[in-house]
């Protein structure tokens, strides 16, 4: 199964987002970020056909039919209109240590309307993580950083202090697009267990 063309669309965001940002858009979020986070942003739709193609091969754990609908969904712009509230939200992933896991609970998420953009968090679960969502040509790219719970909440670490400084593997960068009426898709390139995390919401 190949992507749709609206996936192929969408990758013109992400080169715009990396290489063409004028004016604010640059200053709410480029200059935020590691180099190495923007190159893991620039490589979006390699990562995320090796991690897709890798999931059709391969054997995995969770419900395959939900992982297809999700990822095979056209991406769309989404309004910041619709973003705000609490969502429901899961999380898959896609290559590393198994072709896919697709979770079956659905946990609590928020976003919520902040100067700039949006905050974005995942509130419950054993898995946590927080951040923010700055828009871009009509998606939204999420800046941010993931914990486990128990661990106290911490913002993107941001750019390192000297080249040659190693990746914060709690760092995170996404693209947030809609995938239906009161669906979102976050898909994040990861630096830990797997190629591709990707957080569903519903309402």
């Amino acid at each position: 199964m190949t992507l749709p063309t609206g996936m192929r669309i969408l990758k013109l965001v992400v080169a715009l987002a990396v290489f063409a940002l004028p004016g604010r858009a640059m200053a709410d979020w480029q200059n935020l970020v590691s180099p190495a986070d923007l190159d893991r942003l620039n490589r979006f739709y390699e990562i995320r056909d090796a991690a897709w193609n890798g999931a059709q091969q391969g054997e995995g754990l969770g419900d395959r039919r939900a992982l297809a609908r999700v990822m095979q969904s056209e991406g769309k712009t989404v309004p910041a209109s619709v973003l705000a509230g609490a969502w429901r939200c899961r999380q898959m992933k896609l290559g590393g240590i198994s072709a896919y896991i697709v979770y079956d609970r659905w946990f609590r998420c928020s976003i919520r309307a902040v100067p700039g953009g949006f905050a974005l968090s995942k509130t419950d679960g054993s898995q946590l993580f927080s951040g923010f969502l700055y828009p871009q040509d009509g998606a939204w790219i999420y800046v941010g950083a993931s914990r486990v719970r128990g661990v106290p909440a911490h913002r993107y670490s941001g750019p390192p202090p000297s080249l040659g400084t190693p990746v914060t593997p709690d760092d995170q960068i996404g693209l947030l697009t809609g995938i239906g009426d009161d669906r979102l898709r976050l898909e994040i390139p990861a630096v830990q267990e797997s190629l591709l995390d990707v957080v569903e919401f519903a309402r």
